[in-house]
């Protein structure tokens, strides 16, 4: 999720969001208000919480613990941990993070697969991915680990692309991608699974609304171009979660 050049927030997730939207005002037959809110990965779980947000779709990955506090849809994509490097860094190993200065956002799962991989780097946090970004660009640390999403879209659209590289070629995890929602509220959550579903059936189908939709950001002339691997991994999540479920009528999609 970001921002355009007037500042409203974009992106998959919110594209997600008005699916989910749009599905509530075709159950409950009214208009529903879709207010974007933009949290730090930090303040997700918090304001869930406290309720002052109902839902978040925004590279939110299952764990255990957070399961403790919230609830999570199924998953309508897959990421993983990877690091940002400069060109000419060998970063990428487990055994070359060693004594390195790894930056990762607090309380992420990025956080946790550093932490499991390579227990003797030097784990430097920020608050936001933009002050991980900077602090890499003033080599104030030596590679910033986020979800390899994430991390293509920053460099596809730097200015300096050419001077960083995403490594290692395969992600230190693999992880899906889910929404997060208020724990015991099952119709809710049933209505944003059966946006998710619906959404994947028809992309997978080849839809045009949906297809559209994932072109925007992750086609090639998106947003974000995904390289063959990572869009045949998305296509397969998606299948996944389709198999897993009963089919939706035509006459719904």
């Amino acid at each position: 999720m970001v921002s355009d050049s007037q500042g409203n927030l974009i992106g998959y997730s919110v594209d997600m969001l008005t699916l989910i939207q749009k599905q509530l005002e075709k159950e409950l037959g009214k208009k529903i208000q879709l207010k974007l809110v933009g949290v730090t990965p930090a303040e997700r779980i918090p304001k869930i919480i406290n309720r002052q947000v109902d839902i978040i779709c925004d590279a939110s990955s299952f764990t255990w613990e957070r399961d403790k506090k919230v609830d999570f849809s199924i998953n309508y994509g897959v990421t993983g941990t990877q690091i940002l490097i400069k060109k000419d860094s060998n970063l990428g190993s487990a055994e070359s993070l060693i004594n390195k200065r790894v930056s990762v956002l607090a309380g992420t799962t990025n956080e946790q697969a550093i932490k499991q991989i390579q227990p003797q780097a030097k784990l430097v946090y920020f608050k936001t991915r933009a002050e991980g970004f900077a602090a890499l660009e003033q080599g104030k640390i030596d590679a910033f680990a986020s979800d390899s999403i994430l991390l293509e879209g920053w460099l596809q659209t730097a200015k300096n692309q050419d001077s960083f590289a995403i490594a290692p070629p395969r992600p230190y995890s693999r992880e899906g991608i889910a929404c997060m929602v208020p724990e015991n509220n099952s119709k809710f959550l049933d209505s944003v699974n059966y946006s998710l579903v619906k959404f994947m059936q028809g992309f997978v189908n080849d839809n045009p609304k949906y297809v559209a939709i994932f072109d925007r950001w992750f086609g090639s002339q998106g947003v974000v171009f995904l390289n063959r691997d990572l869009r045949d991994l998305a296509v397969e999540t998606m299948q996944l979660m389709i198999e897993f479920h009963e089919d939706i009528p035509q006459k719904d999609l």
